[in-house]
C-alpha cells in the first residue's frame, strides 16, 4: 500500500470532532489495534474546512494517546499520509499521522 503525503497548510483550519477513542481490530471481539512495538492506534476525526468549501471530517489514526486533543479543539497534524484500499466491491482512503496535538490557545489578559 502506496502513502501519499498530504500537506496540511492547505487544509484550513483543524479542529477534532471526535476526542481520541482507541481503534478497534473488530467490532465483535473488542479487541485494541496495537502497532508492531505493542502500543495503541487512536483514532481522531478530525473537521477541516478549506476557504469557501464545506466543512469535512475524516478519520485519522495515530500511535500513542494524543495527550490534550478534546472535542471542539483546534489541533495540528504532523507527518499526515493518505492510503487507498480497496476491499472487494468496497474502496476508500484512510489517514495516518505521526502526531495530533492541540494548538496552544492564547490566555486572556496576556
Amino acid at each position: 500500500m502506496q502513502s501519499i503525503p498530504v500537506d496540511t497548510t492547505r487544509l484550513g483550519v483543524l479542529r477534532c470532532a471526535v476526542a481520541p477513542e482507541p481503534k478497534m481490530t473488530g467490532f465483535e471481539t473488542k479487541e485494541v489495534k496495537k502497532d508492531r512495538d505493542g502500543n495503541t492506534i487512536y483514532t481522531v476525526a478530525v473537521m477541516v474546512r478549506q476557504d469557501g468549501r464545506r466543512v469535512s471530517v475524516i478519520e485519522i489514526s495515530v500511535t500513542g494517546e494524543p495527550k490534550g486533543v478534546v472535542e471542539g479543539a483546534e489541533v495540528r497534524v504532523t507527518g499526515l499520509e493518505a492510503f487507498s484500499w480497496a476491499m472487494g466491491d468496497r474502496h476508500g482512503i484512510s489517514f495516518r499521522a505521526a502526531a495530533i496535538t492541540p494548538v496552544p490557545t492564547a490566555k486572556a489578559g496576556a
